[in-house]
């Protein structure tokens, strides 16, 4: 006999831990997330702690933003179950990051790593996906990119930007029509200078008048371009043609002028001291100089032989006694068979470069890469449109602090062979904005709490509506999110909106919330009950909730319950049924805290007050019974007014 009891009770804690998690999860699933809290506690309590649970338990924290907690039920979670989907061991790295707890965070990572290996946000993209190339003409929409072709292109090649201080240094065709170069039929290249002032109210700069660089041995009769220039502007590097001391350029023994570095150091405002710098050579080209930003190493390119591709990014070390290293290839990493090119090291020290031959829109691309930053070398990645197109892109350089900058490309509709463009990047921005009334009467409702819900519903934000019942969220662009507005004895409201690409749109999105309490009653919608049964199902669970938390606000209340059913059955039978639910309600009630003095009366009334038509021998849907099956909430002594 003992055993049989323990058995039922086992049964019965495995029948109400099953319905508590049930409606755990209905909360979880409307963003309720501090009551799926106490629900899902209490059903760890009662000694269920299976993954979805525990899971669900760190997911509730996450979401809401408690940290520690998370990183406990996540925690809890991996040691007790191992098939944890990799989902919640992002979360986990997360929240341990979020606690400070780095190391913990790196070990989990790895293990991540292990079982997510195509998990893009490891990886970055995957080539193999088919939408690829989609994906990166739309990569940057989330983002406000304004481009403009700047004034000072000319009808010939511009191209190479690189800002130092307030001057603006770049390679230009636009020299002597009477010595062209026979690739293009264009001048050849020389660096020229511009003065460049950012005009801080409208957010734009403005550019003097070129001129040639203050330098009377750089500019040559033969090409010049791509420049650095030390942090302390002393010393700076470019590039040129191989010229002999006449002036005259240099051929190797198949007739072909390579590229070299050179050095020269600053004599007031003069460039002066022009060196050659000893890793060049006869036979192949070097070029395209940028400092790293210690000014230690020096990144070049080259189509030197021992390479990877057509042209490899080198890294070149600068000694303290102005001496060079030897040329060191980055890696099959950032060099392909194809070209890499342009290299540049922004102040957040990302690397920058051009390549033809990781996946790109078509010729050159802008790459990216966290080479200098990571000891975990992630793929390049392609900075996609409108950086991008199906032309040559490159020469990238960005403030990585004002995210403003310059880039070269031959895209149609330029002035010139390649033209410079100029960009600001700034987050694509709405709002959304509404008034909180109440339902029926629109009253306007202050102290609204409204919470702001991002897809995979983390609460992200929550203000409070003002006097007016005005509520207003900073949002971004092209995002899917769920507002969510309560207050004390009113039902919630809930809207999800996804925003547009549209900059600076306001989305209006007004709260219009039921009142629990009407008179003398407590109005909910109403508690339906299967046919013939009495028992409390998780949506009647669930809008009892709303009950419970009335009560609790007001400590004084009193209520009696009314319960009906519908006309199906015998008229006495339905009269003792509407009496087990009305007394159903009330023990779900008491179950959840409440005291039993607070429910002075819990009565069943039959079938003797129908709402429909639908009494004996009436034939009526399922839903028009259902509509009988009813219980009501009278408030006998307390507050019976809204605050």
């Amino acid at each position: 006999m003992k055993i049989k009891i323990l058995a039922l009770v086992l049964i019965l804690f495995s029948s109400l831990s099953f319905a508590q998690t049930k409606l755990a999860d209905k909360f979880f699933e409307n963003f309720g997330y501090v009551k799926a809290i106490e629900l899902y506690e209490k059903v760890v309590e009662k000694g269920n702690a299976d993954v979805h649970v525990l899971t669900r338990l760190g997911d509730a924290n996450y979401n809401n933003s408690n940290s520690e907690q998370a990183v406990y039920w996540y925690k809890k979670a991996l040691e007790e179950h191992k098939d944890i989907e990799a989902e919640y061991i992002y979360k986990y790295i997360q929240s341990l990051r979020s606690v400070g707890d780095y190391d913990e965070a790196d070990k989990w990572f790895k293990k991540l790593r292990e079982a997510q290996q195509g998990d893009s946000r490891l990886k970055g993209y995957n080539p193999d996906n088919v939408d690829i190339f989609e994906k990166l003409t739309s990569k940057n929409e989330e983002l406000v990119v304004t481009i403009e072709n700047v004034s000072f292109n000319s009808e010939n090649s511009d191209f190479g930007s690189y800002m130092y201080n307030n001057t603006l240094y770049f390679a230009s065709a636009r020299g002597d029509d009477n010595k062209v170069y026979s690739w293009n039929k264009e001048p050849f290249l020389d660096i020229f200078q511009i003065e460049v002032t950012e005009n801080e109210t409208e957010d734009t700069l403005s550019y003097g008048s070129p001129i040639e660089i203050n330098s009377e041995n750089i500019n040559t009769d033969y090409h010049e371009a791509s420049i650095a220039i030390t942090s302390d502007g002393k010393t700076l590097y470019f590039t040129r043609d191989n010229i002999n001391k006449r002036n005259r350029l240099n051929y190797d023994k198949e007739g072909t002028t390579h590229l070299k570095i050179y050095r020269a150091t600053r004599d007031g405002e003069t460039w002066s001291n022009i060196e050659e710098l000893p890793f060049n050579d006869e036979v192949f080209s070097t070029g395209h100089p940028v400092l790293s930003l210690d000014n230690k190493t020096l990144y070049v390119v080259s189509d030197r032989d021992g390479g990877i591709g057509q042209t490899d990014i080198y890294s070149v070390a600068i000694y303290e006694d102005g001496s060079y290293g030897t040329p060191v290839n980055l890696g099959e990493n950032i060099n392909t068979e194809g070209r890499e090119m342009f290299p540049y090291v922004a102040k957040d020290s990302t690397f920058y470069f051009s390549s033809d031959g990781h996946l790109n829109l078509g010729l050159l691309d802008i790459f990216k890469s966290n080479i200098l930053k990571e000891e975990t070398i992630t793929e390049p990645e392609n900075i996609g449109a409108p950086f991008n197109s199906g032309y040559d892109d490159f020469a990238y350089f960005i403030d990585s602090e004002t995210k403003k900058g310059f880039f070269s490309s031959n895209r149609p509709d330029g002035k010139g062979g390649d033209d410079i463009y100029s960009f600001n990047i700034t987050e694509c921005n709405q709002q959304i904005t509404g008034v909180a009334t109440e339902d029926g009467t629109g009253i306007i409702l202050s102290n609204v709490t409204v919470q702001f819900i991002d897809e995979t519903g983390k609460i992200i934000a929550e203000v409070v509506t003002l006097e007016d019942g005005s509520y207003t969220f900073d949002v971004e662009c092209n995002t899917t999110y769920t507002i969510l507005g309560t207050k004390p004895d009113y039902k919630e409201d809930q809207h999800t909106i996804t925003t547009s690409k549209e900059n600076n749109k306001i989305n209006k999105v007004d709260l219009v919330l039921k009142p629990l309490i009407i008179d003398s009653q407590i109005i909910i919608n109403p508690i339906f009950f299967d046919f013939d049964k009495s028992a409390i199902r998780t949506d009647a669970q669930y809008e009892l909730e709303n009950i419970i938390d009335v009560l609790r606000k007001h400590p004084e209340m009193i209520i009696r319950i009314e319960s009906h059913t519908d006309s199906r059955g015998r008229d006495k039978y339905n009269f003792k049924l509407s009496n087990r639910r009305a007394k159903s309600t009330a023990e779900y009630i008491i179950s959840r805290g409440i005291d039993t003095s607070r429910i002075v009366s819990a009565e069943g009334f039959g079938e003797t007050q129908l709402l429909n038509k639908c009494a004996n021998g009436v034939e009526c849907t399922e839903e028009e019974h259902q509509l009988n099956r009813r219980s009501y909430f009278y408030i006998v002594k307390g507050d019976k007014k809204r605050e």
